[in-house]
């Protein structure tokens, strides 16, 4: 199973980002236009930069235009996409199946949300996607998981229909269980369960659920 690493020009936390990224091999680094920015500051390398580079200097390329290594793949700033949905898009060429994306989140509510819709791209392809920062990891799913306390990130577990209805919604192990639940795209019921058991398992017939693990 191939992995990626997708840097993105949103907020990355230094002090979360590096240690995360520790922990874990990937078969690829994608860099998406600012995220380079990150990656050169930290002196980690590459193996792919995309982009249009309207929000990041151009200059910065050069120091890595002669290693063969290192595929450059250029946009012109009018298309269709943005550069995380790009970066995702070579992931997936890639043949990766795991994608774990930092600095899709930030100040830019436009962004984030469009990098929530991303999620779903990856999903039509088998292959499991997330946003992660300090605070939040968000993913989405189309059948059951489980989910064990200890490695939760942060306290709060919220779900979300998307894409339509979630029927036959099962949550066992939560603070606030739920049988056989048809969860709408209207209201809040989803947000801000607890794990109270060291396994939580989230079952439901059909649908797709967005999750969103977070700490205060």
């Amino acid at each position: 199973m191939k992995s990626a690493l997708i840097i993105s020009g949103g907020s990355i936390e230094r002090e979360f980002a590096l240690p995360y990224m520790k922990r874990k091999k990937y078969d690829c680094i994608i860099a998406a236009d600012r995220g380079l920015l990150f990656l050169k500051e930290n002196q980690i390398m590459p193996s792919h930069i995309v982009g249009d580079f309207d929000s990041a200097d151009a200059s910065w390329l050069e120091t890595y235009r002669e290693n063969p290594e290192v595929e450059i793949r250029r946009f012109h700033p009018e298309k269709d996409w943005t550069d995380t949905e790009i970066a995702v898009e070579l992931a997936l060429e890639l043949s990766c199946s795991q994608i774990d994306i930092l600095g899709a989140t930030g100040s830019r509510i436009d962004h984030v949300i469009g990098n929530i819709q991303v999620l779903s791209l990856a999903r039509t392809h088998q292959a499991d996607c997330c946003l992660v920062d300090s605070r939040n990891r968000i993913y989405l799913i189309n059948s059951g998981i489980q989910l064990q306390k200890n490695k939760q990130h942060g306290n709060y577990v919220s779900l979300f229909a998307y894409g339509g209805d979630v029927q036959g919604l099962t949550l066992k192990g939560f603070k606030y269980p739920l049988d056989h639940f048809t969860l709408g795209t209207v209201g809040t019921r989803g947000v801000s369960n607890e794990i109270i058991e060291e396994t939580a398992s989230i079952s439901f017939d059909s649908g797709q659920l967005l999750v969103i693990e977070s700490r205060d």
